[in-house]
């Protein structure tokens, strides 16, 4: 036979019971769900900040680190309110590697699953009480959910689950808002199809029960870049990206359309540094558009105290992420402190047919299909700059000139 059975693993309930929480942390949740609940359904202008560590590994090390961003939430919070991330298992592609501490509460002993259930539960608790923060946690194991379920305020179906029907019903009995990544392979169809079933109720077999659920009318989209059949990432945070899904929601007949961008994954080609410039595009687009200021509604954000990642073995260092991806560092958190806040700042453009008379806009032009030139230019100091450059610098600079010239002087 396949499977050996190790042993009997206590419910969900029996777990709740042995590790309570108290009335204050109740309260704290209630208050908690609510604002973030008022920033999907419009109530709340304030922009989402979802952000925290790729692996959840080390509890000390993450109540330092939420203790950091409650310094940087204190600043900002009459605009952004932040939902740290504290993920406690982890999708493994080929299923090697770190499962995260629900596996293993210590990398490196072997797996203990009800180890790992309690430390999970003791974690995120002692992370309320440390920093006053309601935490995110993605949602790998759909018949987990409910040992965390009444301490979490967002969860993330990732984008190898996202296809799952499990997965889709057990978010339809949420109470609170649940991103669906797209899928690997960047099909919108799919992420929208399962906003869908999430939405809707169902009936259907759960932990040895036949459930009934009400739907989840705060589940949403979680922009994260695909990957082609060569392995090569493809960005969807790009403008056209963003009213391709303006477009599509409309198609369907869903509850609080709403977007949170991942500026890390295949938006960054896990290049965890162009976070922050993903951030400031997305922002642009943003406030240069109605409707993508109302379908934006946040960030998903790789952060952690020290840069990078690191593996199994050998000495392990203190605040950085036990995964494959890295985060910024603990410095960059006010440089996205400073991004996040220019949200709401000069929302005002005065658009006269192709003249754009603004301080400073970037474009995405396309050259022949074979050409992709992101540009910024500075109208205030008649002036060009170039993130990158494609072809001969001439001949773009000639172009950018060209369309300055006719249309934005």
């Amino acid at each position: 036979m396949g499977f050996t059975f190790l042993k009997k693993l206590p419910t969900p309930a029996e777990i709740r019971n042995q590790y309570p929480i108290d009335a204050a942390i109740q309260e704290l949740k209630a208050k908690r769900d609510q604002e973030i609940r008022d920033v999907f359904t419009g109530k709340s202008d304030k922009f989402l900040a979802i952000i925290g560590p790729c692996s959840a590994d080390n509890e000390d090390a993450v109540c330092d680190y939420l203790l950091r961003l409650r310094k940087v939430q204190d600043k900002i919070a009459d605009k952004v309110l932040i939902i740290p991330r504290v993920y406690t298992n982890k999708p493994r592609t080929t299923g090697e590697g770190y499962k995260g501490m629900v596996h293993q509460p210590d990398p490196e002993k072997a797996p203990d699953m009800l180890a790992g259930l309690i430390a999970i539960r003791k974690m995120h608790i002692h992370a309320i009480q440390e920093s006053g923060f309601t935490c995110a946690d993605e949602m790998l194991y759909p018949e987990n959910y409910r040992y965390l379920s009444d301490i979490l305020s967002y969860v993330a179906v990732g984008a190898r689950s996202v296809e799952d029907q499990q997965h889709r019903l057990t978010v339809s009995g949420m109470d609170v808002p649940a991103g669906m990544k797209n899928p690997t392979s960047g099909d919108y169809s799919v992420m929208l199809n399962s906003v869908v079933a999430a939405q809707g109720s169902h009936r259907f077999i759960y932990r040895s029960w036949e459930v009934e659920t009400t739907g989840n009318p705060l589940a949403h989209t979680i922009l994260r870049g695909a990957v082609n059949k060569h392995g090569e990432a493809i960005p969807n945070y790009h403008y056209e990206d963003l009213r391709l899904l303006w477009e599509k929601y409309q198609e369907k007949n869903l509850q609080n359309p709403a977007v949170i961008v991942d500026t890390n994954h295949s938006n960054s080609n896990k290049k965890y540094e162009q976070q922050v410039r993903i951030a400031k595009e997305v922002l642009h687009s943003r406030m240069v558009d109605p409707e993508l200021h109302k379908l934006v509604k946040g960030f998903m954000i790789e952060s952690y105290i020290e840069p990078g990642n690191q593996k199994i073995g050998g000495n392990h260092i203190y605040g950085k992420s036990m995964s494959r991806m890295g985060g910024i560092r603990k410095t960059a958190l006010h440089n996205c402190r400073n991004v996040l806040i220019t949200k709401n700042t000069k929302r005002q453009s005065r658009l006269s047919g192709s003249a754009f008379l603004m301080s400073g806009m970037c474009f995405h032009i396309h050259i022949s299909h074979s050409c992709y030139i992101h540009s910024q230019i500075d109208l205030c100091r008649r002036n060009i700059r170039m993130s990158k450059h494609f072809l001969h610098a001439f001949y773009i600079c000639s172009v950018l000139q060209h369309m300055y010239r006719k249309g934005m002087a």
